[in-house]
């Protein structure tokens, strides 16, 4: 089997989760809402981050004739709609997951409103509004100017909160560099509630070094941190006020993850050249934040267990495609156990004879969009073209590398 045929096996099952697992009722308050993961126990349970994925994936659907348009649109014009008038929200902002059939949330796994999944909807959100124009534009429009950004902003210490909830207001801080490089792009462009565009300067870029790699990494080393943002926006041209290009960064991440999972092949029989890819997923005792060093003073390093995600790799496809390819064919091709309706299952495990029996949203979600950006754009082009971002490039003082602006 050629290589772009394992490439779209993998992004048609991912697109199928999707698509199959939203609710389609078009009569209930929760129409277009997508489930976090399959599995018996959650499936009332929706995420607004899958969400976010899906409206990107249904653009990709139709570019890929997978739907028809007519289809895609009215998806996305209902789930907007949803968003609109059902989902329950505070001052704009979504909980993490909401009940699929009555888009309140979800009160087994209440935390509070999140921004950064509120971002990844709003991402989706944008990219539809983009490809479809007209109605879904105008939605788009009122869902976005809705979100109150200050609400999330420590003007003390310049950064945005990590959670808010109206009875204990914000805590936590996104003070480290992590997934949130989007929560820049949205705020500060803003035409309602913006945040100031030195908000962008209010988190630490604390270089880290693994054998020959020096890169800013996240706190845990997990994958997804260097990959969330860059499936919109394409950081690959671009550089911020010091010169960084985070495109750049996020090579030199998962070559240095790749890295180590090579050089703990003699700990973990699941680690070699061709089965790496240590992020958040499925683990066998449950959801886990895997990680590569450098590791944070804070973080526990020795959380992993052996556990390798196809996402991860995936998800890295546009920065290191050889390396990403070669590791989707090794999964498909020889670990047979890994393949389900849906594609690749969450993660495996040969230490401890494990293998996930269930999909997650935002999983599928990573690897759809690398694997349609690295085959043609679409997304990034999409979102590049777009207003806001056009306005938010220009408010942080990122820079095309020539010096020119977008």
């Amino acid at each position: 089997m050629a290589t772009n045929q394992v490439l779209e096996l993998e992004a048609k099952a991912c697109f199928n989760f999707f698509w199959n697992e939203a609710n389609t009722d078009k009569s209930s308050l929760g129409y277009g809402l997508i489930r976090d993961k399959t599995g018996e126990a959650t499936k009332n349970m929706a995420s607004i981050a899958s969400v976010g994925f899906g409206l990107s994936a249904i653009v990709i659907g139709i570019e890929r004739g997978w739907i028809t348009r007519v289809a895609g649109q009215e998806r996305a014009q209902g789930t907007l709609n949803t968003f609109l008038h059902h989902a329950e929200h505070c001052e704009g902002f979504f909980f993490h997951f909401l009940n699929m059939e009555t888009a309140q949330k979800y009160e087994a796994f209440y935390d509070c409103a999140s921004i950064i999944d509120t971002s990844i909807f709003l991402n989706g959100a944008l990219t539809a509004a983009a490809y479809f124009g007209g109605e879904i534009k105008e939605q788009f429009e009122q869902i976005y100017q809705r979100v109150n950004w200050q609400r999330y902003y420590d003007e003390e210490k310049n950064c945005y909160y990590m959670g808010y909830t109206p009875e204990g207001g914000g805590f936590g801080h996104w003070d480290m560099y992590a997934e949130q490089l989007m929560q820049y792009i949205l705020g500060v462009a803003s035409p309602t509630h913006p945040v100031p565009a030195k908000i962008y300067q209010g988190f630490a870029r604390d270089l880290g070094r693994y054998g020959q790699y020096e890169f800013y990494n996240s706190p845990g080393g997990s994958l997804f941190t260097h990959q969330y943002s860059h499936a919109w926006f394409n950081f690959k041209d671009w550089v911020d006020y010091e010169g960084i290009n985070w495109f750049e960064n996020s090579v030199t991440a998962t070559l240095a993850a790749r890295q180590y999972c090579i050089d703990h092949a003699k700990v973990f029989k699941t680690f070699s050249k061709n089965s790496w890819g240590l992020t958040a997923c499925e683990g066998p005792s449950g959801y886990k934040g895997y990680g590569s060093a450098p590791f944070h003073p804070t973080c526990d390093a020795l959380i992993n267990d052996g556990t390798v995600a196809p996402a991860a790799a995936a998800g890295s496809l546009i920065f290191t495609p050889e390396e990403s390819i070669a590791a989707l064919e090794h999964f498909y091709y020889h670990v047979p156990q890994l393949w389900s309706r849906y594609g690749f299952l969450d993660a495996y495990n040969l230490d401890l004879n494990w293998v996930a029996d269930i999909v997650i949203g935002i999983d599928k979600g990573i690897t759809l969009m690398m694997i349609e950006n690295y085959r043609s754009n679409l997304i990034h082009d999409l979102y590049m073209n777009h207003e806001i971002v056009k306005k938010a490039t220009a408010l942080l003082g990122w820079k095309l590398n020539n010096n020119k602006n977008l």
